[in-house]
């Protein structure tokens, strides 16, 4: 009997340990949602976005995907969404939500990913996290991927995400729960810039799923992405320099509580399955903060 007890114990500590945790502060709660078209409008794409039931409904078949973009730029801020992603085989489709100043300062920009990266049938969607900061200089851009698997499936209901960016450094959000966490390390490494938020649905099939393995497959066509749940907190290009973002962390000098952090570890623990900082066959003098 003791035994028993012991195994009972042991399955019981094992399960709690792979549950939820709570990250004890809500960013989300404290950033008023706003309609769509008071912060975003369509940038490509029209014919293949739609509202459906006051969500935003992006679409990608063989002739077109679609994006939006914010009605101004940004210098810090929260940037959040729900998102609902299409089930089944989505593999090279790309459905996003970023900041960006890609169009104006082509070919040398900064920007912050959210991407989830199709799928196959019967394998997880992977969400990547990434940051470019004026690309390297020679027209191509220095990647800082970093890829998890999520405790839920995206495609059963709408989930909170978000990317909160500030002077000193960037929280990347999964319903609240913070997944990563991108400090200033130099200005070299970080993006100073303005930027425009972004959401998308694209074809990526040379390199979205399993580095371009498994192509979009149109005979599934269409594939969705269903937004709603906006929210923008933040700074414009023109605010004031007094003007600061909603903080992240009951701390108003930003970071993350120990709450907070321990519930990005058991993310990164248990979910994360790349990080360019331990991927041996990158060039690392390009990536000083690994």
């Amino acid at each position: 009997m003791p035994l028993l007890i012991t195994l009972l114990f042991l399955l019981i500590a094992s399960i709690s340990s792979n549950a939820q945790p709570s990250p004890g502060f809500y960013p989300s709660s404290k950033v008023t949602t706003i309609p769509f078209n008071k912060a975003y409008k369509n940038l490509w794409g029209p014919q293949h976005q739609r509202f459906d039931q006051n969500s935003l409904v992006l679409w990608l078949d063989r002739y077109s995907g679609s994006g939006f973009k914010s009605l101004k730029p940004y210098r810090s801020g929260y940037f959040g969404t729900a998102m609902k992603l299409h089930p089944g085989y989505t593999a090279g489709v790309i459905t996003s939500f970023y900041l960006s100043n890609n169009e104006d300062h082509p070919g040398y920009h900064d920007e912050v990913d959210i991407e989830f990266l199709g799928t196959t049938f019967g394998k997880p969607y992977t969400l990547q996290t990434n940051v470019y900061i004026r690309g390297s200089g020679d027209g191509k851009l220095i990647g800082r991927e970093e890829q998890i698997h999520l405790w839920f499936d995206p495609t059963k209901s709408f989930h909170n995400y978000a990317i909160l960016w500030s002077t000193n450094e960037i929280i990347f959000f999964v319903d609240d729960i913070p997944i990563r966490r991108y400090p200033r390390k130099s200005d070299a490494t970080f993006p100073l810039r303005p930027m425009y938020m972004y959401g998308s649905i694209w074809d990526a099939s040379s390199w979205a799923t399993e580095h371009g393995k498994y192509k979009a497959d149109y005979k599934y066509q269409p594939f969705y992405g269903r937004y709603n749940n906006f929210k923008i907190g933040g700074c414009t290009s023109n605010s004031p320099s007094s003007c600061r973002p909603p903080s992240g962390s009951p701390a108003r000098t930003g970071g993350l509580s120990r709450q907070q952090m321990a519930a990005m570890k058991w993310v990164q623990k248990n979910f994360k399955v790349y990080d360019y900082c331990s991927d041996p066959q990158r060039d690392h003098t390009q990536t000083p903060e690994c």
